[in-house]
């Protein structure tokens, strides 16, 4: 097995062209249907254990939702022209302090879903011009354009599902 590279040891490159934005919307958008179908792949038991300190499948899911704020202030950011984006909060208190575990796991998915598609419909909104605006990733200290900060998005999305079937893998066990 492949062992997945941490979040913020990975690098970036943003140069996708614009005209492959509508399908990085696609993406997103089918998150929450790829995290609902995942996710009832799970006994309910397996879904609020942790493995090493880590966050459970429930906690994941939960981080997920917590960044949705998050991205759509970077869309205002960009329509602000703002020249550094609004930057991630890299100790993840919101998350570790939400008690994900407590929650039903379908209040997770729902909420998340909504989020998203708020986010979608802010994406979908702009035009070119804009989906092509710079400003600087203050952790990354590399310039980034909306279509690139939904490709970002989307990565992120597809890193947490990767740790979740890993986990889910180990819980099985």
């Amino acid at each position: 097995m492949v062992t997945q590279i941490k979040w913020f040891e990975r690098k970036f490159k943003f140069d996708y062209p614009i005209g492959i934005f509508p399908c990085i919307i696609e993406r997103l958008r089918g998150t929450p249907a790829r995290l609902e179908e995942l996710i009832g792949t799970f006994p309910a038991e397996v879904l609020t254990k942790r493995v090493n300190n880590g966050w459970s499948i429930q906690e994941h899911v939960g981080h997920l939702g917590d960044l949705e704020t998050l991205h759509e202030g970077r869309i205002d950011d960009f329509l602000a022209n703002a020249k550094v984006l609004r930057a991630a909060d890299l100790t993840n208190r919101k998350t570790n302090t939400a008690d994900h575990n407590s929650q039903r796991i379908q209040k997770l998915l729902d909420s998340f879903r909504t989020l998203r598609v708020n986010f979608v419909k802010c994406l979908e909104e702009l035009d070119e011009e804009i989906v092509g605006r710079t400003a600087i990733h203050p952790r990354l200290n590399q310039p980034m354009r909306v279509i690139d900060m939904a490709f970002f998005t989307a990565e992120h999305d597809d890193h947490h599902i990767a740790n979740i079937v890993a986990l889910g893998k180990v819980l099985a066990k």
